[in-house]
Order: C-alpha cells, then sequence, then structure tokens
C-alpha cells in the first residue's frame, strides 16, 4: 500500500476535500432538500436540479480539463456522492452513474475523437445514461440478446434494454450490444448513443419502490443507426469495458450507501432527543445509546471500506476485491442503519412525516443495482480461495 494511504486514517479528509464535501452537502441541503418529498411522490426529478449539478461542475468531476471537467479525481466524486446521498439518493444516483460509469467509460476507452466530442457535452451539458442490461441478462451481464449489425458505413442496433438508470434524462447512451451471439463475451462491443438517432426511442418508466425520483427506464433499438465511429473501445472488446468501468462504479454505489445511512442516522439522533417518554428524551436511555452507537459504527466502518478501494483505485493499485466488499457492506450497513432508524421513530417512522421511511426505501436498491450481494460475494471469495 502506497504512502499516501497509510499515512493518515482513510476518513480524514485534506482541507480541500472537506470543503468540497460541505459545498456539496450545503447545496443538497438548500437546494434539493426542500423538494425531495415532492420529488419522491411524482416520482419525477425536478428539471432545475440537473442544470445546478452542471454548473457546479459536478457532473464532470474527473473529467481532464481540457475537456471542459473538474479535473478533480475519483475520490472527489466518491464525497459528491456520498454528500448528495445524505439528503436524496435519486439525485446521488444521478451524479453516480454519470462520473463513475459513464464519463469514467468514455476517459478510459475513448479515442481522442470521442473524447474531444462527448466529453464536454457529458461534464457541462448533457446526462448519461450506461446500458448494460436487459430482461434476460442481470447477473449474467453478457447473456445479451441485443445485437449489433454492420451495415457497411454505420451499425444498426436492434434489442431493448432494460433498468436503465437516468434513462428519461440523458441524452447519450452508452449501449452494450453483441455482433455475433456465437461469439459469447467476445462479440460484445460498447456503441455510443445519442438520444437523437434514428430507431431509437425510450420505453416504458419503471414505477419503484425506492429512489423514486430517479428515471428507470426501458431503451427500444429498432434499426438504430449508429455511426461507424461511435464505438468506444474496440469491436468485440466490449466486455472489458464493461467489467472494468462497473468496478468502479461499485465504489461509487457503496458511497451512496454511506450516505443514505447517514442522512436516516442524523435524522434518528436528532429525533431521538426531542422525543420524551417517562419524562425524559429516550436517547437519555442505554438501550436506545447502545443502538445508535452500533449503528454509527457500521456506518464508520462501510466509510473506511468504500474511502479505502476509492483512494486505491486513485492510486493506481488493484481494488476489484476491495470495491467489492465495500459495496457489499455499505448496501447491508445502510438497510440495517435506515431500518433501525425507523424502529427508534416508532410509529412516525412508519409514516411519510418523517424522511427516515424513504432513506429505508432508498437504501434497499443498494444490494441489488450494479451487481447484486451474492456477485459481490463471489468475487470477494475468489480473492479469499485464491492460491
Amino acid at each position: 500500500m502506497s504512502e499516501n494511504l497509510a499515512a493518515a486514517p482513510l476518513t480524514q479528509l485534506s482541507e480541500e476535500e472537506k470543503f468540497f464535501y460541505d459545498t456539496v452537502k450545503d447545496f443538497a441541503e438548500s437546494d434539493i432538500k426542500p423538494h425531495v418529498a415532492q420529488m419522491d411522490k411524482d416520482a419525477t426529478m425536478r428539471p432545475e436540479i440537473p442544470k445546478k449539478l452542471f454548473e457546479m461542475g459536478m457532473m464532470g468531476i474527473h473529467v481532464p480539463e481540457e475537456y471542459g471537467g473538474s479535473d478533480a479525481n475519483f475520490f472527489m466524486s466518491v464525497l459528491a456522492i456520498e454528500a448528495l446521498a445524505t439528503v436524496d439518493g435519486s439525485t446521488s444516483v444521478m451524479v453516480d452513474v454519470q462520473n463513475t460509469l459513464v464519463t469514467n467509460a468514455f476517459i478510459n476507452w475513448g479515442n481522442e475523437a470521442i473524447k474531444k466530442k462527448y466529453l464536454p457535452q457529458l461534464a457541462n451539458e448533457k446526462i448519461g445514461a450506461y446500458a448494460l442490461s436487459e430482461a434476460g441478462s442481470g447477473s449474467d451481464a453478457f447473456a445479451l440478446s441485443c445485437q449489433a449489425k454492420d451495415c457497411g458505413d454505420h451499425w444498426e442496433l436492434t434489442g431493448q434494454k432494460m433498468f436503465i438508470t437516468n434513462g428519461n434524462e440523458a441524452e447519450i447512451f452508452l449501449v452494450f450490444a453483441t455482433i455475433d451471439p456465437s461469439l459469447g463475451y467476445k462479440g460484445i462491443t460498447a456503441f455510443v448513443v445519442e438520444k437523437s438517432f434514428e430507431g431509437f426511442s425510450i420505453g416504458k418508466k419503471e414505477e419503484k419502490l425506492g429512489i423514486r425520483a430517479s428515471s428507470t427506464v426501458e431503451l427500444i433499438f429498432d434499426g438504430c443507426k449508429v455511426p461507424k465511429d461511435n464505438i468506444l473501445g474496440e469491436v468485440g472488446k466490449g466486455y472489458k469495458t464493461a467489467i472494468e468501468t462497473l468496478n468502479e462504479g461499485r465504489i461509487g454505489i457503496g458511497a451512496q450507501m454511506v450516505g443514505i445511512a447517514q442522512g436516516a442516522f442524523d435524522a434518528g439522533v436528532k429525533y431521538t432527543k426531542e422525543r420524551e417518554q417517562f419524562g425524559k428524551s429516550i436517547a437519555s436511555f442505554q438501550g436506545v445509546q447502545f443502538q445508535l452507537a452500533n449503528a454509527a459504527t457500521k456506518i464508520e466502518a462501510a466509510r473506511l471500506l468504500v474511502y479505502n478501494a476509492a483512494r486505491m483505485k486513485d492510486a493506481g493499485i488493484p481494488f476489484l476485491k476491495e470495491a467489492a466488499m465495500a459495496k457489499l457492506y455499505s448496501s447491508q450497513a445502510a438497510q440495517e442503519v435506515c431500518s433501525l432508524m425507523i424502529d427508534l421513530h416508532g410509529g412516525y417512522g412508519f409514516s411519510k412525516e418523517y424522511p427516515v421511511e424513504k432513506f429505508y426505501r432508498d437504501a434497499k436498491i443498494g444490494t441489488i443495482y450494479e451487481g447484486t450481494s451474492n456477485m459481490q460475494l463471489q468475487t470477494i471469495a475468489k480473492f479469499v480461495l485464491k492460491d
């Protein structure tokens, strides 16, 4: 492990990092929090929120300056995701997908022409989406049925994608399709699709349990015409783009779960100090104090795992196992902490009058998207059993 990683506690932030986190958190409190309940009810993101995210530079955090981005490191993206999630998981995942999946893939796999064309748009004005999942291709990510046909001067995509985050708002889509199903994973190729391309349309929007203001949609490709130059990486090498990008994306989901857990915890602590029973606040009872202490410990442990994986990524140290551990533990911890905060609120916790029920609903997706908990366990086990 590098000296940079060993020099200080992993959750200790530099002045620059703390200022950035606090700035994002203040923005979330002032500009997002007043709208969270209504956005959840309407299952719609207020259009001014993405605009403000772009204005603050949060949609291209580690995009190089030469392409119009903020030129920060991956860890800063993690801090933004966590800070936003303490207020709203939906806004957090919009920033998460944009930074850890979409722009990340363009930075790592795009040729110079692709980078010059799309990174400035993604950093400053256009939302991106990552389209891998299909109805029959979830944990078995490469059992794709969406096909790409070489038509000489262009490609044609035919098929469907499911559960695509940011789908309604996005204008640039990173789509994985196979050029030949018989080739298995070696046929998978990553295509850059614009919303305006002929043969492309948005299908149904999912009605979800949590992160409801985040759009999750079906994408339909009916002979969608894609320019020959709009391949990210190489033909037949899309599986590498998908795998390596998702490994980094899982750190982002871990950060989202830490933020959700922290938001619920903060609300719970506040409530226990205000709620009185038997003539004193319930926070004064040792039984409540011990439960809060356990929850705080779980959040800090999850944060350590997430920050460790993110700093390893920035340091160029292999981080696959650590990313899987971070996502696995943080998503489990978020569910446990949010559930406990509902318990501590009593009947109020089960109502929409207090925010903890939404944190609880938002936390559930963490064990599912960008690799289920079972897939994370499988990854970790490979390292544990490795000779």
